[in-house]
This record gives structure tokens, C-alpha cells and sequence, in this order.
């Protein structure tokens, strides 16, 4: 499949931001697959892929990302190992404070994360952006994460499932916001998480998560499924390693002395007062 022409807003963006250029497609399956396929061929750090429209976009659990022409930005970015392969959650955190910091630098609008990977606005939360992590050749001396980056920049008939859960730039913002500069934004902000979380200043990286995600983790009402089922309980923060901590049913306030909060690693968690039901 050959790459089009590089728009020349994006290219001067991330030119003036020091960035490599990118791989554009006016339209491509999955700017993920593009990446994964770029990463096994050793293509070097920070080779990012731009579509104006993926057939076949996803989000975590192999849902569908609707990614309409021209309603969004579709990034894919090639992160090569160095250790962080075997730290996804991480990565996929930093990548969330990324492109919170990107967005909101760009457009002056403020958001929030939601635990692990979206990025959302207002009361009851829509969703803006979402973020998909996916490794590649782990253990070989090609390790790389792709990192997938979807941010809603305009208006669009978003699907009926989540018509009522989604929003745009366009939407809470009152002035234009540029592909190209969030483009170049979000490649910056990126590249200096993952050297954040090379230089081991993970708790830096945690403690800005937290900022933006503070409204879901204190004392926050929560209701998950794992293994025993649809569960219900209280979110009191993020560990050291990016796992969701909750203490199961019971009064609101602090765990009892001696009882331990459970770590959610993976899964859908519903927020009781955040979410729209």
C-alpha cells in the first residue's frame, strides 16, 4: 500500500516541532495495523502514521473506533522498546497525559481522564479521544508499542450506541482547532512522557495522570465485571504500576485499617456519578 502525500499543514507543523515526518494515507484500514507493520520492518522511534479515514479503526477490546473523513484525528506512533514494553499500562498513561496536555495546549479546553486510556469532558463525561496500546515482536530486538491515538475534531452522525456518550472539539470549543497543530502537539507531548518514563520519573508521569483524572478516584462509586461477576465499590486512586485501586461495596470514607484495595488492571469500570448510563 503506498503512502499519499503528506498534507502540507502537517508537514510544516511537525517540521517546525523537530519531528520526523510522518506516513499519511487519505485512507487506510487501521492506522494501528500501518504502524505494526512499520514497526516489525524496523521503521525508527516516533514513525507516526495519519489517516483522514480508517475503514476498520478500533478501541480496546476490539470495538470500533468510527473514524468518518475529516471528523477526527487518527494517529498512530511507532514506541520502540527500551524496557517499555513490558510496561503498558504505563505507556498507555503517559500517552493518556500526552494527549490531555496536547489538547488542552492546543485548543485551551480543559479534560479529563478516564481510567485507563480515555479522555473526556463535562458532567455526565462525553468522550473526546481514546488511546489503544498495542505491542509488537516482544522479547526480540524489534520490541515496539504503537501507540493509537483518536481525538473527535469535529461534529459527526456518530453512531446511535454512542451518540449520546461522544463529543468533539468542534463541540466544546470556541475557536477551530488545526489537525496539524494537535498532530504536532501530541508527538511532542509523547516523546517527552516516554523520556519521562525512561529517566525511571514514572511518579511524575502518575501524579499529571492523576491531575486529570482526579474526579474518578476519590472515593468515586464504580461498578465493574470480573470473575465473580458484576461488582460494585469505591475507586481510591491509581497505584504505582497504573492499576485502578477500589475497595468493593461498602460506606464511603476510608478502608477500614488493615484492609486492602483491590487492583484493576483491565476491564470496563463505569463511574456511578461520572458516567452517562
Amino acid at each position: 500500500m503506498t503512502p499519499d502525500l503528506v498534507p502540507a499543514d502537517v508537514a510544516a507543523a511537525l517540521s517546525a516541532a523537530g519531528m520526523p515526518p510522518a506516513v499519511f494515507f487519505m485512507e487506510v484500514a487501521s492506522t494501528n495495523d500501518y504502524a505494526l507493520c512499520l514497526a516489525d520492518l524496523g521503521a525508527p522511534e516516533f514513525t507516526a502514521v495519519l489517516a483522514d479515514v480508517q475503514r476498520a479503526g478500533r478501541g480496546r477490546r476490539g470495538r470500533t473506533w468510527f473514524s468518518p473523513p475529516g471528523a477526527g484525528m487518527y494517529l498512530s506512533v511507532v514506541v520502540r522498546g527500551g524496557g517499555l514494553d513490558s510496561q503498558l499500562p504505563l505507556l498507555t498513561m503517559a500517552a493518556g497525559v500526552a494527549v490531555a496536555d496536547a489538547v488542552t495546549g492546543v485548543s485551551g479546553v480543559p479534560v479529563e481522564l478516564k481510567w485507563p486510556n480515555d479522555l473526556v469532558i463535562g458532567r455526565p463525561w462525553r468522550k473526546l479521544a481514546g488511546i489503544l496500546c498495542e505491542a509488537s515482536s516482544l522479547g526480540t530486538p524489534r520490541a515496539a508499542v504503537v501507540v493509537g491515538i483518536g481525538v473527535n475534531l469535529d461534529r459527526a452522525a456518530y453512531p446511535r450506541e454512542v451518540a449520546d456518550r461522544a463529543t468533539s472539539l468542534a463541540a466544546e470549543c470556541d475557536l477551530p482547532v488545526g489537525r496539524a497543530d494537535l498532530v504536532a502537539a501530541c508527538l511532542v507531548q509523547l516523546r517527552a512522557r516516554v523520556a519521562d518514563l525512561r529517566a525511571n520519573e514514572t511518579t511524575a508521569v502518575l501524579d499529571r495522570w492523576r491531575v486529570h483524572g482526579r474526579a474518578g478516584l476519590d472515593q468515586a462509586p464504580v461498578r465493574w465485571t470480573d470473575e465473580r461477576g458484576a461488582c460494585r465499590g469505591i475507586a481510591y486512586g491509581v497505584d504505582d504500576r497504573g492499576a485502578l485501586l477500589v475497595r468493593r461495596a461498602g460506606p464511603v470514607g476510608h478502608p477500614p485499617e488493615g484492609e486492602s484495595l483491590e487492583r484493576l488492571i483491565a476491564g470496563d469500570v463505569e463511574w456511578e456519578l461520572l458516567s452517562r448510563v
